[in-house]
């Protein structure tokens, strides 16, 4: 889990957001206090309590392992295996546009399968190439033991998850095809990494400006729509549910 594969298992990766000073901890509690603070919190609200002690089937449940089972296991709820891909690889032979069809092939010969590959369309492996900066952080990224390898993404629900890439710097799917268009070509996008530390993977590319659009036009195929959007009335904090989100 994570660009740099530092949690092995969903348990250990629902913790990290909230320790991150960027993302839940904020400044007001040490990386080392803030999930005992957290469970504390939670403790001083009844309804929680009983409902870590029926989860768990024990009493004083409210703890930091379970506390990391409890998120875990929501996450695993968020399944999307049914976009009109999955439904062409299941048969159906019309979920797909010709188009599309075209895309999926161009996808593998220009080289793209070859880190986006299996069910999740990724081989779950580093790779260095070279992603422009983010102007908008205030520190540089440096990946995995500072060499600037970032495990590869998925390519499912891109139409949910943009901007793109480790650290957001490409807001569309054209100028990360541009993007791999260029490091193909041996140019550099990044002033940090020239290109003969890029993957040898990067070399293999031959992607073209007019193979794009249909290259595109494969990656909307795997889009699904239908994992759990339900959101609840209420929660037993009391705070503001999904927090401000209009």
């Amino acid at each position: 889990m994570f660009w740099d594969e530092r949690a092995k298992s969903l348990e250990k990766q629902a913790l990290e957001p909230i320790k991150a000073l960027e993302e839940m901890r904020g400044k007001n509690f040490s990386e080392d206090e803030i999930l005992n603070v957290v469970v504390e919190r939670l403790k001083e609200i009844p309804e929680y309590q009983k409902l870590f002690e029926q989860a768990f089937e024990k009493n004083n449940s409210v703890t930091i392992e379970n506390l990391s089972k409890a998120i875990a296991a929501f996450e695993r709820t968020l399944v999307t295996n049914n976009s009109r891909f999955d439904q062409y690889m299941r048969g159906d032979k019309d979920a797909i546009h010709i188009s599309e069809k075209d895309g999926f092939e161009l996808f593998k010969s220009v080289g793209c399968i070859n880190c986006h590959n299996g069910p999740m369309f990724s081989d779950f492996k580093p790779h260095v190439i070279g992603v422009p900066r983010n102007n908008k952080l205030p520190e540089v990224d440096k990946g995995i033991a500072d060499t600037f390898a970032f495990r590869t993404p998925t390519l499912r629900n891109l139409r949910f998850t943009a901007p793109y890439m480790h650290n957001g710097s490409l807001t569309t799917l054209k100028r990360v095809l541009e993007f791999y268009e260029d490091i193909a070509n041996g140019k550099e996008r990044n002033v940090d990494v020239p290109s003969e530390n890029f993957d040898p993977l990067v070399r293999e590319l031959k992607l073209s400006v007019k193979e794009m659009s249909l290259i595109i036009s494969f990656l909307n195929t795997l889009n699904d729509e239908n994992f759990d959007k339900e959101i609840p009335e209420s929660v037993p904090s009391g705070l503001p549910v999904g927090g401000n989100i209009n």
